[in-house]
């Protein structure tokens, strides 16, 4: 079987991309979006609509594969490729990557993966990881479509991956509508909640991180009131460095302070991503393992999740080799191929690390789509419900794809 075509279209996202920096710096609200001039590059707003680019690859027999390049939310900062606009890449793709690849033959996953990874523009630039991303997912599907069977077992089988798949607990984000999205998450019974977009101290963690903690108090009661005694989720919180922000980067400070929320939460597990942004990767990983090595000391629980700095696979296998955090956020697009994110999965997996196969809001049904048939393969801790931050839709299509796939895997087992 091989590429006959490829096409290209340009998509919408499940969400928008965001200028952190200026959100960080107190942009004013604004109803939904953000006043004020955006502070990082490529934005023309501190706020707009999230965009992507569909690959399509038109197989010889006729039938059709395809995946959506997309990039994360917070583009631009933290070590990460800059603004992903469809204007801007669908000419390149057409010109530099697409002709790589029709008439290629779909033997190998892994091997056309490599070969995506391997590629150069004619400025000798690395493609952007969505292009990558978007691409890879294309490729799998495709190899998928070619040996009649489903995404999932094409990995099983080229990674030599153990074929008593399970399903992956799923993690619910809210976005900044906090209450009724733990709502909506807890009548759902998700296993993982609420994420809550804590990125700015006046409003949302407090100068001290009383209002965090009054929402973790909130989050504990709402979860016995709307999902009985034997419902008990993980509370898994992204702050974006705003606790490093409140306490002056005072290490034992914030020590305290996540001991003092992880009281709070008991008996629910506790994880707070981002705690610190030490703006830059050596530092990020010298001040989180000082705090992780500090709630340890202590006799804390709450486990320290890596996002800020921790993009690429060779990032990740860093925050890992030096325990820096207790779980690494595997954020599928900043990897590109994913190939990458099945790697970084199996090495968190090895290291004793906990692996996260998260994301972004702002990605597509198609993504969310592979990355769950990903999950279902290498067995990540936790996968994130994408895209958006309506909880129900990310949710509603991360949890059928995963049991959709998982009802095919246990016919084919038992047949």
């Amino acid at each position: 079987m091989k590429i006959s075509k490829i096409l290209l279209s340009p998509g919408l996202t499940g969400f928008y991309f965001d200028d952190q920096k200026a959100i960080k710096a107190d942009a004013q609200a604004d109803g939904f979006t953000y006043r004020g001039a955006p502070l990082t590059a490529g934005f023309t707003s501190i706020r707009q609509q999230g965009e992507s680019i569909s690959v399509i690859l038109i197989l010889c027999d006729g039938q059709v594969a395809y995946g959506d390049c997309a990039a994360v939310q917070y583009s631009g900062t933290g070590g990460r490729d800059p603004l992903f606009l469809a204007r801007d890449y669908i000419p390149l793709i057409e010109r530099e990557v697409a002709p790589l690849f029709e008439g290629r033959t779909l033997d190998s996953f892994r091997e056309l993966a490599a070969d995506c990874q391997s590629m150069r523009l004619s400025d000798g630039e690395r493609v952007h990881t969505a292009i990558e991303y978007g691409l890879t997912q294309a490729l799998l599907d495709a190899v998928a479509k070619a040996r009649a069977t489903t995404m999932t077992e094409v990995i099983l089988e080229e990674y030599g991956l153990s074929y008593d798949v399970k399903p992956v607990p799923i993690f619910s984000q809210s976005g900044d509508d906090r209450h009724t999205g733990a709502d909506k998450a807890i009548l759902k019974r998700a296993a993982i909640l609420p994420h809550g977009l804590i990125n700015n101290v006046r409003d949302k963690l407090g100068q001290r991180g009383e209002l965090l903690r009054e929402y973790i108090g909130w989050l504990k009661e709402r979860c016995a009131v709307l999902g009985g005694d034997q419902y008990r989720p993980s509370f898994h919180l992204d702050v974006y460095g705003t606790i490093a922000l409140a306490f002056s980067d005072d290490t034992p400070r914030m020590a305290d302070y996540l001991l003092e929320l992880e009281q709070t939460a008991a008996p629910h597990r506790l994880l707070i991503e981002g705690p610190l942004d030490a703006a830059g990767k050596p530092a990020q990983i010298e001040r989180l393992s000082l705090l992780r090595r500090r709630i340890h000391k202590l006799g804390g629980t709450v486990q320290i999740v890596a996002d800020e700095w921790c993009n690429t696979l060779e990032d990740i296998r860093e925050f890992a080799d030096a325990q820096a955090a207790d779980v690494i956020q595997i954020k599928t697009p900043d990897l590109g191929s994913i190939a990458n994110t099945i790697d970084a999965i199996l090495y968190c997996k090895a290291k004793g690390v906990g692996a996260y196969q998260g994301g972004t809001s702002n990605e597509t049904d198609r993504s969310a789509q592979v990355c769950t048939q990903l999950a279902l393969a290498a067995q990540p801790d936790q996968i994130l419900a994408k895209p958006g931050m309506g909880v129900d839709e990310g949710l509603m299509i991360v949890y059928n794809e995963m049991h959709r796939t998982l009802a095919l895997l246990n016919h084919r087992r038992k047949g």
